[in-house]
């Protein structure tokens, strides 16, 4: 019995085993930094200080002050970096949080979908159906105009438009389940209708929606920054990535490091994002562990 647990134990070691260190470390450096270098900064990066002194620094350049700007200023004097890492605490934060919450959505949407079956089903596949058929960036749009723009908005816009694929993903495997042999135990022995879902029935349906829901956090983070950059989005003063990508416009041939670095971590976050994503996808897919474990073999 011990030998059988340990070799589980050393299959489940295995198949989690090749983490892509990059990407995850590429992640944790920059949630670290959007956390920790506003708290440890010298200057406000909301305040406008000595505009004529400060203006447009290159990188690597010292103010005044003997401030050290790692990837220069802006146009107002404010450090680019300081900055950008807390524009990454917010388009992090809103594009996870969206991430999740519309995975949360379409879980339940699906699951219920699924074991209501009539009317209930077809109504919400019908909807889902509707909304996949449209453009998510004209769906974006659409929202983002019909209220005031902001970070809640933003949040709101992406559980609206990003909880079809979670759904369909989830009614699949709900459905599949249902005549599992578990199931009809549970309810032979009395369990009720909804326990059963939630006991039963949606936990062993996650998979999809777990590598659904990471693999939407870099596109919900790319979103969000098209917002901000089109004006729809979180609101100067408060920096994000795409509004720090939109100020940069018109200093973009004097100084383009106002525009670069934020759209460089944009594109690296979102890279990262989308790998971890893969790798998941991988390790989470029917039959994965058999695959892993044959290979080593």
């Amino acid at each position: 019995m011990r030998r059988s647990h340990v070799a589980t134990a050393l299959k489940r070691a295995r198949r989690w085993s090749a983490l892509p260190v990059g990407p995850a470390v590429t992640l944790l450096a920059i949630a670290l930094g959007t956390i920790l270098v506003p708290m440890l900064a010298r200057q406000d990066p909301l305040a406008i200080g000595d505009v004529l002194a400060r203006r447009l620094l290159p990188p690597l350049a010292t103010g005044p002050d003997g401030s050290f700007h790692l990837l220069g200023t802006d146009r107002f004097g404010r450090d680019v970096f300081v900055r950008a890492m807390l524009g990454g605490r917010l388009s992090l934060a809103v594009g996870v949080v969206g991430s999740l919450l519309a995975g949360l959505v379409g879980t339940m949407i699906g699951a219920i979908a699924a074991w209501r079956g009539g009317v209930a089903d077809r109504l919400a596949m019908g909807l889902t159906d509707v909304l996949l058929s449209l453009p998510r960036l004209i769906l974006l749009l659409v929202c983002a105009a019909l209220w005031a723009p902001g970070t809640t908005t933003v949040v709101v816009v992406l559980i609206a438009t990003g909880w079809m694929g979670v759904s369909r993903l989830v009614r699949a495997e709900v459905l599949g389940l249902r005549g599992r042999a578990y199931v009809e135990a549970a309810v032979a022995l009395g369990s009720g209708e909804w326990r059963v879902l939630m006991r039963h029935a949606i936990p062993n349906a996650l998979a999809p929606a777990v590598v659904a829901t990471t693999l939407g956090v870099g596109n919900a983070i790319l979103l969000e920054s098209g917002l901000s950059f089109l004006g729809l989005g979180v609101q100067p003063p408060a920096p994000s990535w795409g509004n720090m990508i939109a100020g940069g416009r018109e200093v973009i041939v004097t100084a383009p490091w106002v525009s670069l670095a934020p759209g460089l971590l944009l594109v690296i976050t979102v890279v990262a994002c989308t790998l971890l994503g893969d790798w998941l996808q991988g390790r989470m897919a029917p039959g994965a562990e058999r695959v892993a474990v044959r290979d080593r073999s």
